[in-house]
């Protein structure tokens, strides 16, 4: 959990005395009204996301850089589980409350939110495949439906930067593949180490990534490069990635966290970022309704996958734990 009176006392240095928007609540007379009402509901919202715990992420805040740092910490498979997911939505709506807190104007509490992984050399394996598989059994489409509904509103809050002006990096220094890769996509930048490997390879068991993939791809490439990706299955390099245009920036093993440190650090400004970001969804915009449709076309799918790919979705899983296990005990 971060020291809240740490960050206070940091953001009460960078603002001067003419602004009153990140008082404690305390230093704020009760009578007052206008801006330092503003001023302490801002407070009070922020004391309140600096005191949240979290069971599945790992949520730290940066006074100086003003960025959100959260690493995924799956207690379960190196997925997206369902209770992490809803973790991720709760922190992102968190986000936009703090930001509509805030007086117009105001300097924002959280500029950047980077995205990685606590977990060594895995980033995300993609969906909770030993939940899917067992509603899918099960014949229960509204449980599949809603975690993929989950995982695109997820996906869809990064992307657009929680309607609040947030600049999003994603931070890879481990595997992504699946939907671990979809969850690096909708970053805005993306950065990752020389030895990740990146891929989708949901069509060895005759499926697609149904939670933005085809979305974010096509994007960022072209549609007939986004289907050759998905149908292909392969499994890429980092430094490929970055050739394709998807990857930024390949750094060397254990420099991740330092180019993105350095990333904040530079000469351009976050607002410069920030509206570059948005001209990018005004040019091609994304919409949640998109996402959601793609969702349903997934579901339907998944829901009719006959038995034999059901085992090849299981003995994928299995093969996550082995792996798991594996970088655990390195």
């Amino acid at each position: 959990m971060t020291d809240a009176s740490t960050i206070l006392k940091a953001e009460d240095r960078s603002q001067t005395a003419a602004s009153p928007s990140l008082r404690r609540p305390s230093d704020v007379p009760a009578d007052r009204t206008g801006p330092d009402r503003q001023a302490a509901s801002s407070s009070k919202e922020l004391l309140a996301f600096l005191n949240r715990t979290w069971r599945e992420l790992d949520v730290r805040l940066d006074p100086d850089t003003r960025a959100l740092w959260c690493h995924m910490r799956p207690s379960g498979p190196p997925s997206f589980t369902p209770a992490m997911v809803r973790e991720l939505i709760v922190l992102h709506r968190s986000i936009q409350a703090l930001a509509a807190s805030q007086a117009p104007g105001e300097e924002p509490h959280i500029r950047y939110y980077v995205q990685g992984s606590r977990i060594p050399g895995i980033y995300n394996m993609g969906g909770d495949l030993a939940f899917l598989t067992q509603a899918i059994r099960a014949g229960d489409r509204e449980a599949v439906r809603r975690y993929a509904f989950d995982c695109v509103d997820a996906v869809y809050h990064i992307a657009i930067g929680f309607d609040s002006g947030v600049v999003s990096v994603g931070l890879l220094q481990g595997d992504a593949l699946g939907g671990g890769l979809e969850g690096a996509l909708c970053c805005n930048v993306l950065i990752a180490e020389r030895q990740v490997k990146l891929g989708l390879p949901e069509i060895l068991f005759n499926s697609f990534p149904g939670m933005g993939a085809y979305s974010f791809l096509a994007r960022r490439l072209d549609a007939a490069r986004a289907e050759r990706m998905i149908f292909s299955g392969k499994i890429y390099s980092a430094d490929e990635m970055r050739d394709i245009g998807i990857v930024d920036q390949v750094v060397d093993e254990g420099e991740g966290e330092h180019a993105v440190a350095t990333y904040l650090a530079e000469r351009q400004s976050h607002a410069v970022r920030q509206t570059l970001f948005k001209v990018r969804q005004r040019v091609n915009p994304l919409s949640l309704a998109e996402l959601r449709d793609v969702t349903d076309l997934w579901v339907d799918t998944a829901m009719r996958l006959p038995a034999a790919d059901l085992r090849r979705m299981e003995h994928l899983q299995m093969a996550q734990v082995r792996r798991l296990q594996k970088e655990a005990g390195a």
